[in-house]
Order: structure tokens, then sequence, then C-alpha cells
């Protein structure tokens, strides 16, 4: 889009204020408000920001030896806004967003998880493949508390695959599906999910990056148009103890950059897959240790896999099996893709989809099998049978750390201030009394 149309629009949508916005490492939507008359501007120099907020932690605090803050001397950085991002926000009166690049001296940051994306997936544009994603996402919607969340909005159990007044007493998805479809997100559906005040919605696929933006998206408008309601809306990967957890699957699969056909799909191959997708779901299998810390990066995150969960638990494939890590869904021909089950529903879409991508690259220049697929529900197999997902984030940032091909994909500043953010996070829970440890010992040792 160019600036000159922008303007157009900016005029006839009668908008006032423009939201320059990009992710963080944490995948939350930072930004600046800025009056429309300054866009030209804005446009052409970009906004300046401290580095130091791809440092930042959830406490508030800049974890140390991120190479984003002291190290550089709290040096700024420009975020260039990318005009194709330009949309009307139809939760927020009068106000449109352009997400934004980061850029230091006139060279793209390399710790920005916007610009990792844009470089991997050139590696497969290079080679004349179109990479193609969807999200699936799940979230949980509580009440108001006194401090923060409440008790569960929808409390009832057995909702799943119900959407009516009785479980969404105040028509919050019907609003939501409609702002989403406004900033051109193509739902395709939504239902209540398996456990109570758990939703699901799914939308139509395209070119990564824009699933990547449009997740993006997706998330930050949940949550504020929930919040605008006074109701609280979290991804947190599982935010209670008797509740599930909330996933983040994606689909993925590539296509020809000119005819745009699917180069999944081959109807003579074994299970109707190419060898293109054998060795692509070689590279998800190969490099799944190796991805756990991106697609599952928060210490909650690894609560959600437990057997019977619909969460990976062992490392497997299987056609068409919600048991397994990665699941090949029985359509095929432009419908022929790889689901990767593994992301909970808390991790940055850019990197989830930097590593996926980066894992499934390695698999095709490889040629990796991903050997036999797995049959039948794999939770009840013997133990060794298959090998286990990381079951803590410590465990998968030694796997991230140790996975070469990964750490040079995302390149060393993005590695070193991911990797220095979550020992952060690890240093600081270990020091953290817990309730359950209280409830456990207190009265009784």
């Amino acid at each position: 889009m160019e600036l000159k149309e922008i303007q157009e629009r900016i005029k006839a949508e009668n908008i006032d204020t423009l939201r320059i916005e990009y992710p963080d490492l944490y995948g939350i939507c930072r930004n600046k408000m800025v009056p429309v008359k300054h866009l030209e501007r804005v446009a052409e120099e970009g906004l300046k920001f401290a580095q130091a907020v791809y440092g930042i932690n959830l406490a508030n605090d800049v974890a140390p030896d991120t190479g984003c803050g002291y190290e550089i001397e709290w040096k700024d950085m420009t975020i260039v806004p990318d005009l194709s991002t330009y949309v009307v926000l139809p939760h927020l009166e009068g106000t449109a967003r352009l997400i934004g690049n980061a850029f230091r001296g006139g060279e793209p940051l390399p710790v920005d998880p916007r610009y990792v994306l844009q470089r991997i997936l050139k590696k497969y544009e290079d080679k004349g493949l179109r990479p193609v994603s969807a999200s699936e996402l799940e979230f949980f919607i509580f009440n108001p508390g006194e401090n923060g969340p409440g008790g569960l909005y929808n409390p009832i159990p057995s909702s799943i695959y119900q959407q009516n007044p009785t479980l969404d007493r105040m028509g919050l998805m019907q609003t939501l599906q409609n702002h989403l479809l406004n900033v051109g997100i193509d739902v395709l559906y939504l239902n209540h999910e398996f456990f109570p005040s758990q939703w699901e919605i799914n939308w139509m696929h395209d070119h990564a990056l824009n699933t990547a933006d449009q997740t993006f998206t997706f998330k930050y408008i949940c949550k504020e148009f929930v919040a605008q309601n006074n109701f609280h809306l979290t991804f947190m990967s599982r935010p209670t103890t008797d509740g599930g957890g909330s996933g983040y699957h994606i689909h993925l699969s590539l296509s020809d950059q000119k005819t745009r056909k699917n180069l999944f799909d081959q109807p003579d191959g074994q299970f109707g897959m190419s060898d293109l997708m054998r060795h692509f779901l070689g590279g998800q299998m190969a490099h799944a240790k190796g991805m756990s810390a991106i697609l599952a990066p928060t210490i909650n995150s690894y609560k959600r896999y437990v057997p019977d969960s619909f969460a990976p638990y062992y490392l497997a494939w299987g056609l068409d099996n919600r048991t397994v890590y990665c699941r090949v869904p029985e359509e095929r021909g432009s419908a022929t893709r790889v689901e990767n089950r593994a992301p909970g529903a808390d991790a940055n879409p850019y990197l989830v989809f930097a590593a996926a991508f980066a894992a499934g690259l390695d698999g095709i220049e490889k040629e990796i099998d991903p050997g036999e697929h797995a049959v039948g529900d794999i939770y009840g197999v013997e133990p060794g049978t298959y090998e286990n997902i990381p079951f803590y984030l410590s465990d998968a940032l030694t796997e991230l750390k140790a996975d070469t091909v990964l750490c040079d994909a995302l390149g060393p500043e993005l590695i070193r201030a991911f990797v220095a953010l979550k020992e952060d996070e690890l240093a600081r829970f270990r020091k953290h009394v817990t309730d359950w440890e209280f409830n456990e010992y207190a009265a009784k040792l």
C-alpha cells in the first residue's frame, strides 16, 4: 500500500490516531500512538524506542545479558512502519495501526522477531517456494476479580462445540468475530472448547508472514476488546490446575510461488504426501526438542504437556491422530499440510513460524525422513517406545542451545536475548514460594 492511498483512507475513514506497533520477544504488542498529521514523517523516519524493550521481563525489569540494555549503553532503535499492514482497528474509535520493523544505524535489528521470520521465509522464496501457514488458537475468559482475573466467565461444564447466550451471556464472541473480520482476519469458525470458559477461533491460511501479522493482531484485539467489556482474556498455556491447557496449533505447507499449487500434495505418493512434505515433516521431528523453548516459552507452558490432554507428550507423527506431536490431517489437494501441535497459546507467532519453517527447511535440504507414523492413541504406549517432549523450560533451553541449526537460523543476537530472558524467568521462579508449596508443607512440617 502506498502512502498516498493510506492518506486517502485516513481521510475517508475519519482516522485521527495511528498506532505504530511491533512485537517484543514475548509477542506482546509494543507501540506508540501518533496523530495522523505526522504519518508522512513517521513513514520516512520511523519512531524511536529503547532497544532494551527486547530485554524487559514480565516483572517490569530488564533481564541481564540480553545484549539489548546496559551492554549497548541503552541505545535507541527505530521502528519503521510497513505500510502494507495499515488497517483500521474497529474496537478503537478513530484509530488505525501499522506494524513496523526494528532498525539501528539503518540496518535491520537481528533481535526483531518479525525480521527474523522474514529472513527465514526469504530462503524458501529464493527456492521458488511460497511458505503458507494457518493459526488455530485457544484462550480462556475470566470474570473481573479484585486485583485481576476472577472466576470463570462460563463455569458450565460440557460446553464444547456450542455457542449461545447461556455460555456467552454478553455476546462477546459475535462482536469479536466481526472485529476480526474487519481487520482482514478471515474467520472460518469459532466455538466453545472442551474446558469451561475456553474458546477456539480458526481462520483462513495465508502467506506465513501475513499469518504471523494476523496472529499478532488477533491476540491483542482479543485481549483489548474483552478488557473493554470488563472481563479478562488470557492466552496463558494453562491458567488453572483444574482446567486444561490452551494450544496454538500451526498448520504448515508449501506452494509453488507462481502457480500457488500445493507442493505437499502428491496423489501417487505414500499417504498422498510428496517427498518435499515428508522431508519438511522430518525437519519438524528432528528439531522438535530444539524448538520447544520457542513453541512453549514459559514455565507454565510445560504444564500443558500431560497424557490424555491432546497436547504432545511423545515425539511421534501420525495421520489424523490428535495424540501425536505432528499430525497430518486427512485432507489432500490444496489442503495438504502438516499440523504441529506443540505450540502453546502463550507463544510468539513470529518466533513460532520462524522456528518451524527453519526446521522444515533443514529437513528439505538434508532430506530428513520422519520415520514410520504412529498408529493409535500413543499416550498409553509402553514408556520408552518414543522419546518424550521436554517437560521443563530449563531442559528446553538446553535443547535449544544445543541445536546449532536453529540457533544459526534464528541468529545469535536473538538467541542470546531470548535465552537470557528465559533464564531470568527461571531464576525468579526458583526463589518464589508457590501456594502449592505452602499448602503442601506449612501445616505438616
